[in-house]
């Protein structure tokens, strides 16, 4: 059987200042355990017949817990050269354990599978790429664990004007550890561990200081930015909305999370590739957050935020309570038409909104084509030739702009076919992009209009760990949200939900009370699959009787609430085009 060594007191002195500089937050290094690991081979290509010794130290908040050693019988022959190397001959390994028993004795040992332990080596694609192919030669089960690479950490923080060469005998002189590596695999694991706790020391200041920091310790990131990963020192790891500061105050950005305290210490790491967010980062000094709830209520907050403080760094619309649609203005001459104030109760009979004038202008020429109200120049209509008189083309116009969007889709669909087959795929290309932005906004539309007709809405969707979460929206705008624990009654949750809900008054036009924005994140919300209706009704929670539902109110929303599967969703190919 493999030979226990017995434990040993921590590496060089060095190693010991390593502690003091873990923050408490997440899974400090201090609390990580660290399988440091080691193998001598036969030089020959990974597998069952490779292994020649195993040697390993586990160590935990700079202290060596335990070590094995063993010397291992390949079954196979050991070359000179090697035997030269490594002082390891064949006549040694005669009465040693084979590679199965081995192995399963280190993967018992390791405890691999363990959370928070991580695998670590110098060069650990040699390493590990032997362990892992020998345990899949034997079916032995590998557990993929956490591996850190001491090689890799050390090209970071030492460059060649600090070190010759990155070498683990090399290391462990710089390091002024007290072992000697000697190709035996224990000795060069121990002398590992001294190059570990001296890398992670060096690494600490620039804010690797947890488990979570080892995946892009050797990422590219200039040092002063990692180092400002201490920032995300004492937040909660809950949902949120955070706000990166200047050092007058000033809000640069803004940006909501379902772990804030993951989510602000990701900027400070190679993770954050966007050159207009780096900028940002390099003048942040402090950051501001908002803990919500939920994260629906978050995302929520992050919108109204963006669209009061303008964060330079944020790229929104600037005016998202001003979005234009489009809608069917009546008179002596019906046309279409766009407006940024779209009273309430013309929400049923408009399309929009649209995030773009061009956009807009994009939809009213596909809908301007085929419902003809107006006459239309030489170069838009392409043949068609209007249907029915003036009442009926106003009907018609009605109806699409009311959720009927096929009558604008057909038409146009098979002008587009048309024109491929003429081969004026141009042509055919600009038609399928007004058709486009026009069921787009037929899709919002439906999104919306439920919302913004419903003086109260709860609903609810299941946690993934077990309870709920609830959401008011009155009027289309976010009322308030909560959460329930697993296992609980949501009944008294719902309750004081609906008590403590803002008071919304009913809005004369879109966007007088919050963004369209706002109220189709709100209705992806409401219309997931996972989404249940809990009340609908009146702002005070329903009818006389206190059963939180309206009737007839509750059955109309609910008959509206299929926007996924009406006419705009059915071309799905156009959209995604």
């Amino acid at each position: 059987m493999p030979s226990h060594v017995p434990p040993r007191p921590t590496g060089p002195a060095r190693g010991q200042a390593v502690q003091p500089a873990f923050a408490q937050i997440g899974l400090a290094l201090s609390e990580t355990a660290f399988v440091v690991v080691d193998l001598e081979t036969t030089g020959g290509a990974p597998g069952a017949h490779a292994i020649t010794e195993i040697g390993a130290v586990r160590v935990r908040g700079g202290q060596v817990v335990s070590e094995m050693g063993t010397l291992v019988n390949p079954g196979a022959v050991i070359p000179a050269q090697v035997t030269v190397l490594t002082g390891i001959t064949n006549a040694m390994v005669v009465g040693a354990p084979v590679v199965a028993e081995a192995l399963e004795h280190f993967l018992g040992w390791a405890r691999l599978d363990e959370p928070g332990t991580v695998l670590v080596a110098h060069n650990a694609r040699f390493d590990v790429g032997h362990l892992r192919a020998a345990a899949r030669e034997l079916g032995l089960a590998w557990p993929e664990p956490v591996v850190l690479d001491t090689l890799a950490l050390a090209r970071r923080v030492w460059s060649r004007t600090d070190v010759p060469n990155h070498r683990l005998s090399t290391l462990a002189s710089f390091v002024g550890s007290p072992t000697r590596p000697t190709h035996r695999a224990l000795d060069d694991a121990r002398a590992t561990v001294d190059v570990l706790h001296a890398v992670l020391e060096a690494l600490a200041p620039l804010g690797v200081t947890h488990l979570e920091d080892l995946a892009t310790a050797t990422d590219p990131v200039p040092p002063r930015r990692r180092a400002k990963s201490r920032l995300a020192q004492g937040l909660p790891s809950t949902p949120g909305v955070y706000e990166l500061l200047s050092a007058t105050g000033q809000v640069l950005y803004v940006g909501s999370a379902v772990d804030l305290r993951r989510r602000v210490r990701s900027y400070f790491t190679a993770a954050e590739k966007r050159p207009r967010v780096a900028q940002v980062l390099d003048t942040t000094v402090d950051v501001r957050v908002i803990p919500t709830p939920t994260e629906v209520e978050a995302r929520v907050r992050e919108l109204r935020l963006i669209a009061e403080l303008d964060p330079p760094a944020n790229r929104r619309s600037r005016r998202p309570r001003r979005q234009p649609w489009l809608r069917l203005v009546g008179g002596d001459e019906p046309r279409l038409a766009s407006t940024t104030a779209l009273a309430t109760e013309e929400v049923g009979c408009a399309v929009g909104p649209f995030a773009s004038r061009s956009a807009l202008l994009d939809a009213q020429r596909a809908a301007k084509s085929v419902l003809r109200l107006r006459s239309w120049d030489a170069h838009g209509a392409a043949g068609l030739a209007p249907q029915g008189g003036l009442s009926q083309r106003v009907d018609l116009a009605r109806r699409a702009l009311s959720g009927e969007c096929d009558l604008v889709a057909g038409p146009l669909l098979e002008r587009v076919a048309a024109l491929a087959a003429a081969e004026r795929f141009e042509e055919a290309g600009l038609w399928t992009a007004r058709l486009r932005s026009f069921l787009l906004a037929s899709r919002r539309a439906e999104a919306v209009r439920p919302l913004l007709a419903c003086a109260h809405l709860v609903a609810a969707r299941r946690r993934e760990g077990g309870g709920w979460e609830l959401v008011a929206v009155r009027w289309g705008c976010l009322a308030g949200s909560a959460v329930t624990p697993p296992g609980a009654d949501p009944r008294p949750a719902v309750a004081a939900l609906r008590a403590t809900a803002q008071v919304v008054q009913r809005p004369d036009r879109v966007g007088q009370t919050t963004s369209a924005e706002e109220t189709l994140l709100l209705a992806e919300w409401v219309l997931d699959s996972g989404a249940r209706l809990v009340e609908v009704g009146a702002e005070g929670g329903g009818d006389a009787d206190g059963s939180g539902a309206a009737g007839g109110a509750e059955e109309d929303v609910c008959a509206a609430l299929t926007w996924p599967v009406g006419a705009a969703a059915r071309h799905r190919r156009v959209l995604r085009a």
